[in-house]
């Protein structure tokens, strides 16, 4: 059974089809109509309102693939996303219709030794948005597990509800190097992982936030941010407790393992090449920690409260919105646009 909200305005009842962004290959995107979906049991009918361009998006639109993931049929793009809820399914508390929730893009098993051990975000068999095959959420209307689509709290809008995806990625890279009050903190690359994860280091009581980058551009808005900001072509003269290494860059590696401290932590979120060179004698003599991330587990309440609370600035970062017919443009934008940071497409628009 389907429980929803007044037919004459909401989606789907004022519409037969479903208006979507989908990816048939390298630089191959289309804009088309697809059925409007039904929320199955235990899942909630949501009306996209916004969605952010993640760097993965973009990767997969101009290489048709990420590692072992291959884009070999049309697949709708995008998984940063928020929206209202419009219809739920069987189980799923009628109450729920109107809602503005985010949506944790990746529904996982729950049964697999991943998951019983709260590390459900390394499932061999999660189902994520935008990951061939799985259809993402560049369209007017998606379907998702009810316990995956989180209310966003009062006073924050689709586009902020959206950028939880991102500010949880920053949220698990601090849980993985254990940032605490009093930690010294150096983040390389400001991007938006890089200027989101700064804030989120500084929220969990870091005393000291570097950022750096080559972009003055990119500086400039995390020392707007508050966070202290420095070229990553001029020498470090600080010691660091935590690297969060969010540039993907082999330099970047290099010289922010180099500055940790005795038994520091890095933790490395940015993609860049599938092999970097490592110090190993550094790593010993020193103590390092050195772990990787993969998406993250149990970070949505707290990414929405950060937002909420404006402890994470995310409206600075969103410099670019565009139209659900536009999204091959949204995808652009950071080839196109110096100063582009976060492009949102929104559907309804």
């Amino acid at each position: 059974m389907t429980t929803t909200a007044d037919p004459s305005t909401t989606a789907p009842g004022a519409t037969r089809t479903n208006r979507s962004a989908v990816l048939r290959g390298e630089r191959d995107l289309v804009v088309e109509d697809r059925p409007v979906p039904e929320p199955g049991p235990r899942e909630v009918l949501v009306e996209v309102g916004a969605v952010g361009i993640c760097g993965s998006d973009v990767h997969y639109y101009e290489h048709g693939r990420i590692g072992p993931f291959v884009v070999e049929a049309p697949m709708v793009i995008g998984h940063e996303a928020a929206g209202t809820v419009v219809a739920v399914g069987e189980g799923v508390d009628p109450a729920r219709v109107g809602q503005l929730v985010a949506l944790e893009p990746g529904v996982p098993c729950r049964h697999c030794e991943q998951c019983l051990a709260g590390r459900y975000n390394l499932c061999p068999d999660v189902v994520f948005f935008a990951t061939p095959p799985v259809d993402g959420a560049i369209a007017r209307l998606v379907t998702l597990d009810a316990d995956f689509a989180f209310p966003a709290p009062e006073g924050i809008d689709a586009e902020q509800a959206a950028m939880a995806e991102p500010v949880s990625v920053g949220v698990w890279a601090c849980r993985k190097a254990g940032v605490s009050a009093g930690d010294r903190v150096l983040v390389t690359g400001a991007g938006p992982i890089g200027l989101l994860a700064g804030q989120v280091a500084r929220a969990f009581g870091a005393r000291h936030v570097t950022v750096t980058d080559v972009s003055d551009f990119r500086l400039g808005v995390a020392a707007e941010l508050g966070l202290d900001a420095q070229r990553a072509d001029q020498p470090l003269t600080s010691e660091y407790d935590v690297l969060l290494e969010c540039s993907g860059a082999p330099v970047a590696v290099r010289t922010g393992l180099a500055a940790l401290a005795r038994a520091g932590r890095a933790v490395l979120v940015g993609m860049g090449p599938d092999e970097v060179p490592i110090n190993v004698p550094l790593v010993q003599s020193r103590e390092l920690t050195v772990t990787g991330t993969f998406r993250y587990a149990r970070t949505y309440p707290l990414a929405l409260e950060l937002i909420a609370s404006g402890a994470v600035d995310v409206n600075r970062l969103i410099t670019h919105r565009f139209g659900l017919e536009e999204t091959e443009a949204a995808l652009t934008a950071g080839r196109r646009e110096p100063e582009a940071i976060k492009s949102m497409v929104l559907p309804q628009g």
